[in-house]
């Protein structure tokens, strides 16, 4: 899996991470019982502080996406992922901010339901 970051971003470095492991954990990229890189190995190679890399898998492990296995490290975790109210809660507003950025910049109704199904299709196909 290809990780590009954006370090000239208002999103934080340990955000864009998370968010990308857990894009290609959805779409198969990362399989279930799948080793993550070492945090000491992912920060050489990012070009990034350890902590930044450390902080994205602890959110990792905190939202279901990857065990700590003491021989292993990160380890994708079996999917689907449980998730408690609170987590969907959390996961309820960020859509709601997303989908209202959408239609603040104009964005129809048939736009956004387009992308959002183009994304759904492209994480679904690979299951």
């Amino acid at each position: 899996m290809l990780i590009k970051l954006d370090f000239e971003s208002e999103i934080p470095i340990y955000q864009q991470l998370k968010d990308q492991i857990a894009i290609g954990i959805a779409k198969n990229d990362l399989e279930p019982g799948e080793s993550l890189p070492s945090v000491r190995e992912l920060a050489s190679d990012l070009g990034v502080n350890l902590h930044t890399i450390r902080k994205s898998y602890n959110q990792l492990k905190t939202e279901g996406f990857v065990h700590v296995n003491r021989r292993k490290g990160a380890v994708v975790a079996d999917l689907p992922i449980a998730i408690d109210d609170d987590q969907m809660n959390l996961i309820n507003d960020g859509l709601d901010t997303l989908i209202a950025t959408l239609v603040c910049n104009g964005k129809s109704h048939e736009e956004i339901r387009l992308k959002v199904n183009g994304i759904l299709d492209q994480m679904i196909e690979r299951k």
